[in-house]
């Protein structure tokens, strides 16, 4: 199943890129990485849409960094929609986000730790919007189908599922990929979280850890497996990142990963 964005995107017709930063640090920051990867996408011929939360509300310290706001965080979004002309993707979080956020963004994602919350999946499907669901650390792939119907019990069937990883003892997670290949006989588009797979959840003590150095080969298995969308945190200096650095790519890093991953997916679609 495709599903047609604005800018002519159409997920499912060629590989699609989600990418940006963890979260909406800044408008300088923001845009910087849009154009990046809005240019290594036209040069690759890859669907581009840009990413940012305005609010991480499950950071691991109540001190952590959250983001700009609702207001500032959506204006962000806004604008590089209207300036870059690319489809732009959020995380909601309850209910009552969801009236304002649709009104900016393309799609809304329901983060991996509410993906059984039914009542922000019935919301997310009336707004008529396109609902990418993140697969939970504790679900298994096959499960996501109820998440799946409570989204389409409204008559909504733009639903895509995203593999982020399985949560496998203290500070860890792992992908099944044979996960991937059970979430894609739902019939809906299927995108791997190369940079949360790697992370490691708290791992810090007062913030989640990460192994950037296993995104390169467990994007290139995916690839293998058979994906429609590829995610991935980027971001100009990782290191310097204010949420998720350890896992995120850097301007070089994605280049390599997008290229190789266009390489393994255009074969694998001549054989699907």
């Amino acid at each position: 199943m495709n599903i047609k964005l604005p800018f002519n995107v159409e997920i499912g017709s060629k590989l699609t890129l989600i990418g940006g930063p963890c979260v909406a640090e800044s408008w300088e920051v923001c845009c910087e990485i849009a154009t990046y990867l809005k240019e290594l996408c036209l040069e690759l011929d890859v669907n581009y849409i840009f990413k940012a939360s305005y609010d991480k509300a499950n950071r691991s310290s109540v001190d952590s960094f959250r983001g700009l706001g609702m207001e500032a965080g959506l204006q962000i979004l806004e604008d590089i929609r209207h300036e870059l002309q690319v489809p732009v993707v959020t995380d909601v979080h309850e209910t009552a986000e969801v009236a304002p956020v649709v009104e900016v963004v393309d799609i809304l994602q329901i983060p991996a730790f509410l993906c059984r919350q039914t009542d922000l999946l019935v919301a997310a499907g009336n707004s008529g919007k396109v609902v990418n669901i993140k697969k939970g650390q504790f679900m298994a792939p096959e499960d996501m189908q109820c998440a799946v119907d409570k989204v389409m019990s409204t008559g909504n069937e733009q639903v895509m599922l995203t593999e982020r990883g399985t949560t496998f003892g203290y500070h860890n997670l792992v992908v099944d990929m044979r996960g991937l290949a059970t979430m894609g006989e739902i019939g809906l588009p299927v995108v791997f979280d190369a940079t949360h797979s790697v992370q490691l959840p708290g791992g810090l003590g007062n913030a989640s850890g990460g192994q950037r150095e296993f995104i390169r080969p467990l994007a290139r298995a995916a690839a293998a497996v058979g994906i429609d969308v590829l995610f991935a945190e980027v971001h100009p200096n990782p290191e310097q990142a204010m949420s998720d650095g350890p896992n995120s790519l850097s301007f070089d890093d994605i280049a390599v990963v997008l290229r190789e991953v266009k390489e393994i997916y255009d074969i694998q679609r001549k054989n699907r």
